[in-house]
């Protein structure tokens, strides 16, 4: 072999090498500019929290948003201690062209999701119902439905409205039927992670070009006092109502 050959060879290999390097280099930078970001957010949480302000004025100043029961949930009054979020018989069903019956069916869940996910938009500066036919996906975390209970305790007459009304499929695609939104519509429980879940899964699908804005979070909302009852038997719950964690103090 001649030297140039040997050359021309040494070259077309420094080339291929200096190709594949450039890729590289551009797939890192790529990779460093995540395309994901927050434009929006809203939220209900107990401690009378309306609004992410609301939620960091209550941590800058340690409020305690813990209390007793709930009186509008037609709960027997009793010394039980929770976190509970206020104002959950209210509901502006003519805003969403929901009628009355078909509120009243709908789980706590559907309603407190519906007002959160028209605050965030409103918050980003977009208006909801402009979003009507878009890619926008809902990604909805919950922790199971135990309204049906509630309704069947109060005698009221649903049909037609009980079976969407307490689908836990129905969360999610309440908004995106509400709003008319072609994205994908998920709903996800994975017990105490579910909005954390929910999250990574509309992060994956913006990602994978799925849908073009995402309405991401989750939601839960207790309609009956079963769940203190169940942790209570388990002896899970602490005397005080207060959560200790890892604490040798920890008393549930």
């Amino acid at each position: 072999m001649s030297n140039e050959e040997k050359l021309l060879g040494y070259l077309k290999k420094v080339t291929i090498e200096l190709h594949e390097t450039k890729q590289r280099l551009r797939d890192v930078e790529s990779a460093g500019s995540d395309p994901v970001v927050v434009v929006g957010m809203g939220c209900r949480f107990p401690g009378g929290v309306a609004s992410p302000e609301d939620l960091w004025r209550l941590l800058a100043d340690g409020v305690d948003a813990m209390g007793a029961f709930p009186t509008d949930r037609g709960w027997e009054s009793g010394p039980g201690v929770g976190g509970f979020v206020d104002g959950m018989a209210d509901f502006d069903a003519g805003l969403f062209g929901i009628s009355p019956r078909e509120a009243l069916a709908m789980d706590p869940q559907q309603r407190l999701l519906l007002e959160v996910v028209w605050e965030s938009l409103e918050g980003a500066g977009i208006a909801p119902l402009s979003l009507r036919g878009l890619p926008v996906g809902v990604f909805a975390g919950t922790n199971g439905q135990d309204y049906p209970t509630a309704m069947a305790l109060a005698g009221e007459s649903m049909e037609g409205y009980a079976s969407t009304g307490s689908s836990g499929s129905v969360l999610s695609g309440r908004v995106s039927y509400t709003l008319g939104l072609e994205g994908p519509a998920v709903t996800v429980d994975t017990a105490c992670s579910s909005s954390l879940v929910a999250m990574h899964l509309a992060a994956q699908s913006l990602r994978a070009g799925e849908c073009d804005l995402a309405l991401a979070g989750g939601v839960t909302v207790m309609s009956t006092p079963g769940a203190f009852v169940e942790f209570e038997r388990q002896g899970g719950l602490a005397g005080d109502g207060r959560c200790k964690a890892f604490s040798d103090d920890a008393d549930g």
